[in-house]
């Protein structure tokens, strides 16, 4: 689980914090929508070691979260401390939620970390 924390954590310093256009929102999804199958369990297996290839996953399904939600992280967190809590937080909640039920579906214990971990 651990290089699911370290993972986790370098996904979410590259998801946006700003509003898509129509356009973008619509590739955003095109590109999530591969990957929606996967749940905490599957992903490990399929990934085999490559945290890159999780990264990836974990990115399109929390920036596909975050826009659903209509979320600006900037509303959250503006210092690099703010940031950084709120990453501690969104890999505290992923953590929980894929050892809870490793066969959950990834895209809802992605959502449901961004919830929590935003106190929404």
């Amino acid at each position: 689980m651990n290089a699911f924390k370290s993972t986790f954590r370098a996904a979410l310093l590259v998801v946006p914090a700003f509003a898509f256009a129509d356009e973008a929102a619509e590739q955003m999804v095109q590109d999530a929508l591969p990957v929606m199958h996967y749940t905490c369990a599957s992903i490990a297996e399929e990934a085999n070691g490559d945290e890159a290839f999780v990264v990836t996953v974990v990115e399109k399904m929390t920036a596909l979260s975050i826009y659903n939600r209509q979320i600006n992280i900037e509303d959250h967190a503006t210092t690099d401390e703010e940031k950084a809590q709120l990453r501690e937080a969104f890999i505290a909640a992923l953590s929980e939620g894929c050892a809870a039920d490793k066969d959950a579906l990834l895209g809802g214990v992605v959502d449901n970390a961004v919830k929590k971990s935003l106190g929404l």
